[in-house]
């Protein structure tokens, strides 16, 4: 049973999806690596950006992990048009939250990481979170997610 009528996948569906599921593997790839402690992709942060990464507290790492872990879900929930994905795109958001929160309001963020072109990429992940929630939305809405 259904809400109302459902229609076939849009093109853009297929388009966004990809692209989404694509930035955020590159999200959770960089999360797994950071957190498994790989020598090889650790390699290019210094020494301070490295104690900073370890020094999260456990609810900062834990708004990280829904941050990756849900946009991560919520494009592949999407791809499978499940109206579940606006629900993991909205855990995703309040993880982008907790993590700015503590990146720019608790921590005392390495100068080598508190650069223009990072407050840029946060941004650019805001701007990415939020439409793919809005983008969710509006394809339940129309009847495409189940």
């Amino acid at each position: 049973m259904t809400n109302g009528p459902t229609t076939g996948r849009p093109w853009h569906l297929w388009v966004v999806g990809v692209l989404s599921l694509l930035w955020n593997c590159g999200g959770a790839f960089d999360y797994t690596m950071t957190k498994v402690g790989n020598a090889d992709y650790l390699a290019s942060f210094t020494p301070d950006q490295l104690a900073w990464f370890d020094s999260f507290p456990v609810w900062a790492n834990i708004g990280w992990a829904l941050g990756v872990w849900g946009s991560v879900a919520g494009s592949i929930l999407l791809l499978l048009r499940h109206r579940w994905a606006i629900g993991a795109f909205a855990l995703s958001l309040i993880g982008v939250a907790i993590t700015t929160l503590y990146q720019f309001g608790v921590a005392d963020m390495p100068e080598s990481l508190n650069t223009s072109a990072g407050i840029v990429f946060s941004a650019a992940i805001w701007i990415v979170a939020i439409g793919l929630l809005w983008y969710a939305m509006r394809m339940r809405a129309r009847g495409v997610l189940r």
